[in-house]
């Protein structure tokens, strides 16, 4: 572990100093030592990790482009010609060890109808309030509870949409829901999975920090 090689090696920041958040430079001398030795850790580990998030984005890049290759080369030996965006796509190795999976998936962002759509759903409960099952309360409650990020689960949402209740207020609240739906652009995935054995089952080779076991 260094101490404070990245940091003074910067061309803005004089040698035997380091810069604070609101911009003033402070003699390195009246730095804390535990301040020094948290900004190295996580300046180190900073860099790490953009170096690691530009490794993923090439990843991806070069994937996404062979797989169009493929695709293209599969297309012209049968003499077909394939425009526009292509949809999802399984692949394996010959032995079957490892699958590649391009998966597609839709943006689904809510209007400004979405508060109306709340209100006639909310009517409702307030209506079964005494004999709707809890399960149901529940189920309506998480659609509409907003995530660490202020932003509603989409797929909360559409589950709300597959129940079938006969109620006239409950299908004009799924209306108002499905009016409020706007598909806004396609989010492309890729996912590896190896093989188990000689099962048919797969395990994900994860590319995401958070599922990563250390």
């Amino acid at each position: 572990m260094t101490t404070d090689t990245t940091r003074s090696s910067m061309p803005d920041v004089p040698e035997g100093y380091m810069r604070k958040a609101n911009g003033d430079l402070t003699p390195t001398e009246n730095v804390r030592e535990s301040d020094i030795l948290r900004d190295s850790v996580v300046m180190e580990l900073a860099m790490d990790a953009k170096a690691i998030s530009a490794d993923l984005l090439a990843f991806k890049t070069r994937a996404l482009n062979d797989i169009a290759d493929l695709i293209s080369m599969s297309a012209e030996k049968y003499g077909v010609s394939i425009g526009g965006k292509q949809g999802n796509i399984q692949l394996h190795t010959y032995d079957g060890r490892y699958r590649l999976e391009r998966v597609q998936s839709k943006i689904i962002t809510f209007t400004e109808e979405l508060e109306a759509a709340k209100a006639l759903v909310e009517k409702c409960i307030i209506k079964w309030s005494d004999g709707a099952r809890s399960e149901l309360k529940a189920l309506v409650m998480r659609a509409f509870k907003p995530n660490t990020k202020g932003e509603l689960r989409t797929s909360a949402v559409v589950d709300l949409m597959r129940l079938e209740i006969d109620d006239e207020d409950w299908q004009t609240a799924m209306q108002a829901l499905r009016d409020c739906l706007n598909t806004n652009g396609v989010t492309t995935y890729i996912r590896l999975y190896e093989r188990i054995g000689m099962t048919d089952k797969y395990k994900l080779i994860n590319l995401d920090l958070a599922g990563v076991v250390a």
